[in-house]
Order: structure tokens, then C-alpha cells, then sequence
């Protein structure tokens, strides 16, 4: 009997279709009154079995044979039936001109969000590959699809690499079964392989539409009403968008930010969002705990000391653990020429770097260097929409959840970097609802400053959000602890300045502000609290008090020099220019706010770096409006 393609009786007209089963194909797969190629694998008195597929087979009887046969000659055949207990019965079909038609397995696809409820059943999974990690039993896979990104156990011999062929960014096709594994759902993988041709173009298309989906930030009206704000509302959802997007791949994220208490404001609830939604889309439990990495910064630029040390760890963790290279934020610094050199360091390799900062930035010397980049500068606003601000906007964005435990951080931001913004009394209105009236956001701001010179290089994930209230920490802790740490500061603040105001210099420029010079080098106690920018911003803050007239404050020590000013129009970045210029080896840099700033210099030329600092003080125009809304940088 012959065919046509549809599989109805009649003539073959050489346009007959026979099916091809793919080999990871199934009797789900295989349909009545449809011709299949299969091949003999076996012959017996009562017929011959063949093989359609590595898991279809069944038997042709000899009844319905005619000729002789051989192990692995190829035959067409239709299903003729299907016993209770599965076994198939096939018949072979005459078909002289035919062509071969490839039918590959229909999968019903199981999503990472399907997971629970379907424990201890075979379930299909497609997805991206985002990391491989051998263990000294199986070999995991972390595999992302349309909803989440979960771990795949393939075992082979104890310690040995499975699917050795298998790499981060195939897209693959997982059979397994989930199970639990401790406190999250594992797939255990009975088999796994790679998607080529259509099939990975397919999944790519999907999988790409799904993930853009997810990336988008969410929509969270500011919490308060300010118009500057809103200049800068496209940049910050365009980092919100980078940094979901970074989670759904898989890729580990590092936070580098200025260890004070404006950075620590921006850092945490960033933190903390990306925690959270990390948790939400990876299965792995421990997903948050590897994937996101706050690191504080005493510099108030990124250092060449910090980028290596960052490079290292994370192809330390790519060998060890198959991670891929992390995404670089720069919170509360990161916009000047000073963090050129670390920036050009790690792009010799796929690590993208985005900046939220408000310290006057050089965009021509950083912008191509970085994904993204929010800074109110770039809007003709200034450093009075604090990092802090607007980074509790960003955390919003990427987890709105969060909301009721971020209040009052804008407020601390803001009072941490001595803000004037219009906003601020909104921001101290929305502290106050939640109990946080203004002295104790001072005291808060001070138990950061304090925290954070002990801490140095370590993030105190839980001392920084107990000092800050979030996560729905022990309140009556938080108090104590802020009040300790606060009252413990400025007890070591006046003990510093005891020891450092009678060796005070003072002298009136020619443009009548008032100059006062200290040497925190010989005159202030050295490697303790305060740090030398911040005892010239207390001598400062007490001499502008004194006098009500315009200040500026110079701390200096052999190679550097940090500067505070009010009612006095500097431009600290342009003046570090100009001596850079002027000063022939002076090895002169620095930066930081217009008002407010620090400089570096060869210690040989200390005398007349600060000189020429000076003559350029004398010439800046009197302002009584503008005034230091930011801390030294230390």
C-alpha cells in the first residue's frame, strides 16, 4: 500500500512526506496513520524490532513482513498499535519516492516559577546558561529562563565534569527532576543539550523578550514632590534597568561606594533591593549572599588599589566558581579623571560600570568608559541632591517593597552631607512622620561617620542597617546603638579639636574672607576618629558659628590637602586644574565639590602648592548664599 503525505490511501506521486524522529523524541510524539523511518535493531522468530527514535521502539510481526531483513536496514512504518502496558506494534509502508520530513520533540515546558509544584516529576526546562560550577560531586548549572534562574545537578563520577561541551551562554534544553535541596529546589538533570540553529534562535527571541519584560523598572512616584528631582528620574531608571537586568543574567553585581554617611545611605538600600529581588528570582538560596558584594571606598574616587583588588576577586571567582564578571556600581563617587585609571583597568574585560554620584564630574574623560551614569551636574543641578537622595529612588525602582523602611534615609543623606536643597524640608517632614525628628537624624549621621572609620574596608552589613534602621531591624537596639556611637564620636571629635585648635593659623584674604590653617599631620592625633577631613570640617563648622562670616578651612598634612568653604565662590576642580598646569612636578590632583574638596601633591612641593591654593582663595568672589553642603572627603 502506498501513501501521500497526509497519510491517506493512494497513489504515490513522488511528493510523499516520511517523519524523522529526533532522537530525544517520545511516543508522545508519534501519531496514527503517519510513515516513520526506523531501523532494525534486532530480529526474532516472530518478527523484527526496530527503533524509531533512542526511546521509541516496537515490534513489526512477522505476519505482516515479506522478504528477509538484516540488523540496521531502514524501513518506513506507520503505528499500528499501542498495548496497555506501552508497548508498540508497527507495520511497514510501501513508498518508493519520498522526503524526509525531521520531527523534533514537542516539549511542554516547565518554568522556574512551576518548580514546586511539580516536585518528584520529570519536567522540561529551557534557558540560558550564567554559571557552571564544579563541586566534588556534580557539576551545578544555574540555568535562566522566562521567570527565574534556577540550579541544575548533573552528575557524573564524583568530581568529574558533565557535559564537559556545555558553556555560561548556551542556551540549553534540561530534562530532570526538581527536588528539594536544603531550603531551595534543585533539577536534578536527566539529560541536557545544547539548542542550535532555529531552535536557539527561538529561545534566544523568547527568552530575550522575557527578560527585557522583567528589567523594566518599576514605576514608584518619588517620595516627595521636587522637580529637580525629576531631570535626573530617565537616568536613575535606566541603572534600575541595567542593574534588574544584571540579576535576571545571573551576573554578580559589586557595589563600590564612599564610606561615609551619605554613600552608606546610597549603598544599602541598593543593597538591600537587589538582595531581595535576587531572592525572588534565583531558586539557589544562597543566590544573594554570592551574588551581590557591598564594598566601602575611603577614597572619594576609585582606586587603582581597589580596582585590582576587585579584578582579582572576580576572576578568582570565575575559575573557582564559574561565575561570570560582575557589573561594577559606583555609588557616591566615580564621575572624575581620577577614576580613569581603574575604569581603563577593567575594560580589558566584560565588567560594565554604571555611576550614581553627585561630586562635580568630568564626563569627558569618564563617559565612554561607562554604561550609565546619573549625576545632577549633568542637569545643571549640584551637589544638594545628595547620592543618598537619590539612590533610595533607584532601590525603589528595582524593589518598591521597600518603601516604608527608607523614609527617614534621604533626611539622613541629606543631613550627613550638610545639604541645602529646597527639598530638605520635605525630606525632614517625611523623617518626622516616621519618628525621626531632627536631632535624632543628627545623631544617626554621626553614629555613621563613627561606623564607618572603624570599619574601614568592611561593609558591617548588619551594624550599617541596624545604625540605619532598615530591614525591619530591633528598634530599641538601633537607639541604643545610634546613641552609643554618636555620643562616643563627638566625645573623641572634641578631644581631637582640644588638641588641634591652639595650633590654629588664621589670616583675612584680600577678598575678606577668613583663612584658617591646620597641620593635621603634627597637630591632630593621628589613625583615630576623627580622620583629618573631618577634623577640618568640625574646625570649620565651629569657625563659621564663631564669625557668621564667609570661612574657608584648610587641614593639610606633607602630601595633601582637604578644603571646606562658605560664602566663598570656589571651584575646586577647575583650581586643582590650574595648579596641575602651573605647578611643574607638583604632582598635583584631586576634585570633589565646587566648595568642597581634597588635593594631592608631592611633599616637596607643599609650601607652594598651598601658597598658590591660597592666592587663588583671595581672588574668588564673596558669596554669602553659597555655602558647603557636603563633608570633606577624607
Amino acid at each position: 500500500m502506498t501513501r501521500d503525505s497526509a497519510g491517506e490511501p493512494g497513489a504515490d506521486d513522488g511528493d510523499s512526506v516520511v517523519y524523522d524522529l529526533a532522537p530525544d523524541c517520545t511516543a508522545e510524539d508519534v501519531e496514527q496513520d503517519r510513515p516513520y523511518l526506523a531501523e532494525i535493531n534486532g530480529i526474532v522468530d516472530y518478527g523484527v524490532f526496530v527503533d524509531l527514535s533512542d526511546s521509541v521502539s516496537g515490534l513489526i510481526h512477522e505476519s505482516v513482513l515479506e522478504g528477509t531483513f538484516a540488523v540496521g536496514d531502514e524501513l518506513v512504518v506507520e503505528l499500528e498499535s499501542v498495548r496497555e502496558n506501552g508497548d508498540m506494534a508497527f507495520e511497514p509502508v510501501e513508498i518508493d519516492d519520498y522526503s524526509v520530513e525531521e520531527v523534533g520533540h514537542d516539549y511542554s515546558l516547565t518554568g522556574t516559577h512551576r518548580l514546586e509544584d511539580n516536585l518528584g516529576e520529570q519536567i522540561h526546562l529551557e534557558g540560558e546558561v550564567t554559571q557552571v560550577k564544579q563541586t566534588g560531586g556534580p557539576t551545578i548549572f544555574h540555568v535562566s529562563d522566562e521567570n527565574g534562574v534556577v540550579p541544575c545537578a548533573a552528575f557524573e563520577e564524583a568530581g568529574v565534569r558533565a557535559y564537559p561541551a556545555i558553556e555560561i551562554g548556551d542556551v540549553v534544553r534540561i530534562t530532570g527532576t526538581p527536588e528539594h535541596r536544603e531550603d531551595s529546589v534543585q533539577v536534578e538533570v536527566e539529560g541536557l543539550s545544547k539548542l542550535e540553529g532555529e531552535d536557539a534562535e527561538e529561545a534566544r527571541e523568547r527568552l530575550e523578550d522575557a527578560l527585557e519584560a522583567r528589567a523594566e523598572p518599576h514605576e514608584v512616584a518619588p517620595l516627595i514632590d521636587w522637580p529637580a528631582f525629576e531631570k535626573l528620574r530617565p537616568n536613575l531608571e535606566e541603572v534600575a534597568r541595567l542593574l534588574r537586568r544584571t540579576v535576571l543574567e545571573g551576573r554578580p553585581i559589586r557595589v563600590r561606594h564612599h564610606a561615609d554617611g551619605d554613600g552608606m545611605c546610597a549603598a544599602v538600600p541598593v543593597q538591600i533591593a537587589l538582595e531581595r529581588f535576587i531572592a525572588d528570582v534565583h531558586e539557589d538560596e544562597d543566590a544573594p549572599r554570592h551574588l551581590i558584594k557591598r564594598l566601602p571606598a575611603k577614597a572619594p574616587f576609585y582606586e587603582m588599589e581597589d580596582a585590582t583588588r576587585d579584578l582579582n576577586f572576580a576572576l578568582e571567582d570565575r575559575e573557582k566558581h564559574g561565575q561570570q564578571l560582575p557589573l561594577l556600581l559606583m555609588l557616591d563617587n566615580g564621575s572624575t579623571a581620577e577614576d580613569v585609571p581603574a575604569y581603563e583597568t577593567l575594560a580589558h574585560y566584560d565588567i560594565p560600570i554604571a555611576v550614581v554620584d553627585h561630586h562635580h564630574p568630568d564626563p569627558d574623560a569618564v563617559e565612554d568608559l561607562l554604561d550609565a551614569h546619573v549625576n545632577p551636574y549633568l542637569h545643571d543641578e549640584d551637589y544638594r541632591i545628595t547620592t543618598g537622595m537619590l539612590c533610595v529612588e533607584l532601590a525603589r525602582m528595582i524593589y518598591p517593597d521597600l518603601t516604608d523602611e527608607l523614609r527617614h534615609i534621604p533626611a539622613v543623606a541629606g543631613i550627613s552631607d550638610r545639604s541645602k536643597a529646597d527639598a530638605m524640608d520635605d525630606y525632614l517632614a517625611l523623617a518626622a512622620e516616621e519618628g525621626y525628628d531632627e536631632d535624632r537624624l543628627q545623631d544617626v549621621s554621626e553614629a555613621l561617620d563613627y561606623a564607618a572609620f572603624w570599619l574601614r574596608y568592611n561593609s558591617g552589613d548588619q551594624l550599617i542597617e541596624d545604625l540605619l534602621q532598615i530591614a525591619n531591624g530591633d528598634e530599641a537596639r538601633h537607639r541604643e546603638l545610634v546613641e552609643f556611637f554618636a555620643e562616643r564620636g563627638r566625645e573623641e571629635v572634641d578631644e581631637q579639636l582640644e588638641a588641634a585648635m591652639p595650633h590654629l593659623e588664621h589670616e583675612t584674604l584680600d577678598n575678606g574672607a577668613h583663612l584658617y590653617r591646620i597641620d593635621v599631620e603634627n597637630y591632630a592625633h593621628r589613625f583615630t576618629y576623627p580622620a583629618p577631613g573631618k577634623t577640618t570640617g568640625e574646625i570649620h563648622d565651629r569657625k563659621i558659628e564663631e564669625t557668621g562670616d564667609p570661612v574657608i578651612t584648610v587641614g593639610y598634612g606633607p602630601d595633601f590637602a582637604v578644603l571646606r568653604s562658605d560664602g566663598v565662590r570656589l571651584d575646586i576642580p577647575n583650581m586643582v586644574s590650574e595648579l596641575e598646569a602651573e605647578i611643574a612636578g607638583g604632582g598635583v590632583s584631586g576634585g570633589g565639590h565646587l566648595v568642597v574638596g581634597s588635593i594631592k601633591f608631592v611633599s616637596g612641593k607643599r609650601e607652594e602648592v598651598i601658597d598658590a591654593l591660597v592666592e587663588k582663595m583671595a581672588e574668588a568672589d564673596i558669596d554669602e548664599a553659597l555655602s558647603s553642603a557636603a563633608p570633606i572627603d577624607d
